[in-house]
């Protein structure tokens, strides 16, 4: 009985910690900082840190299966500059809009393949990735931002609060259909199957290359729709964008209590973790303290996750 006990309140705290530690950070920058606490701030934490919050949702699923991509910020990046480089030659917005999802989708499912099928480790397809996508988007721009049509930069520019809606609209919708893919559906279920043990859902009759593979294409896409509100974001096609938005969605989604080593975690955990960074980054932002400490404090609570993952782990198998 004390058994059930720990391992309920275990649970409890695992899903509720995260949480909690972000209330209290903003309760403590509100009362340390003055302009935190106003809808404009939180609105413009939401609008910055909305293609972050898009990419851990995706990095989550790859996560939880067992795997992990290393590539999702270069991803973002190619597809903004192939859709920037498609409207630029006078192709229709939305034709490329779905050019920029579609080369995103493209990726993933390369990663997908070359991970299931070529028994390539993920880290390693991906990793891979992440240089090919980054150097064919310097490639195609030539190393130059690429200037959109005047028109969609006038419209960011002219409804940059509408435009915040839109990304808030976008990542509520992400994460959503995340939740509902792992909460509900039978790929979801694999995903936990497989991230937990690897044999077990094998033997179990699970297809865990068409599994490895859809997870990745799913990926890809969300990487392409992160990039897509970076070409509204900035109004350029930037070949440099999105360089080590891969490591926040791995932090964002450790944070919030997804496993390195997968079978465990959830969309709504992700999504307070990066929030959490989002909070943390802004309140530094107001305090005048430079990128380099919050680089290092993201980096710490990152590390910290890890090991406490770690540590949970060993005591369920003793």
């Amino acid at each position: 009985m004390k058994k059930v006990a720990d391992g309920f309140s275990q649970h409890i705290l695992d899903r509720y910690a995260p949480l909690v530690f972000l209330a209290a950070l903003i309760v403590a920058l509100s009362i340390a900082t003055s302009g935190f606490a106003t809808v404009t701030n939180f609105l413009n934490i939401a609008r910055q840190h909305s293609i972050i919050i898009v990419l851990a949702a995706g990095q989550t699923l790859v996560m939880i299966s067992g795997g992990i991509d290393l590539s999702v910020g270069s991803l973002m990046a190619l597809s903004g500059v192939v859709a920037g480089t498609a409207a630029a030659s006078g192709i229709p917005v939305g034709v490329c809009l779905i050019i920029g999802l579609l080369t995103g989708f493209g990726c993933g499912l390369i990663n997908g393949v070359v991970t299931a099928k070529a028994r390539v480790p993920a880290f390693i397809a991906t990793l891979g990735m992440m240089g090919m996508a980054r150097g064919m988007a310097l490639v195609i721009s030539g190393g130059v931002n690429i200037d959109l049509p005047s028109v969609v930069g006038l419209w960011s520019i002219k409804h940059s609060f509408l435009l915040s809606i839109v990304f808030v609209c976008i990542m509520v919708s992400v994460a959503i259909a995340c939740h509902i893919l792992l909460s509900k559906t039978v790929l979801g279920k694999h995903c936990y199957a497989i991230g937990g043990n690897r044999e077990a859902a094998r033997l179990s009759g699970v297809n865990i290359s068409r599994h490895t593979i859809t997870i990745f294409s799913i990926n890809g896409l969300i990487a392409g729709i992160a990039g897509m509100m970076m070409l509204g974001y900035i109004t350029v096609a930037d070949p440099t964008a999105g360089e080590g938005y891969e490591l926040d969605s791995i932090a964002a989604a450790v944070i919030g209590g997804t496993s390195l080593f997968g079978g465990r975690g959830n969309v709504s955990g992700t999504v307070v973790g990066a929030f959490i960074l989002a909070v943390l980054r802004n309140g530094c932002d107001l305090q005048n303290i430079t990128e380099h400490w919050q680089r290092f404090v993201v980096g710490l609570m990152t590390i910290a996750a890890v090991f406490y993952d770690r540590l949970r782990r060993r005591e369920q198998e003793r």
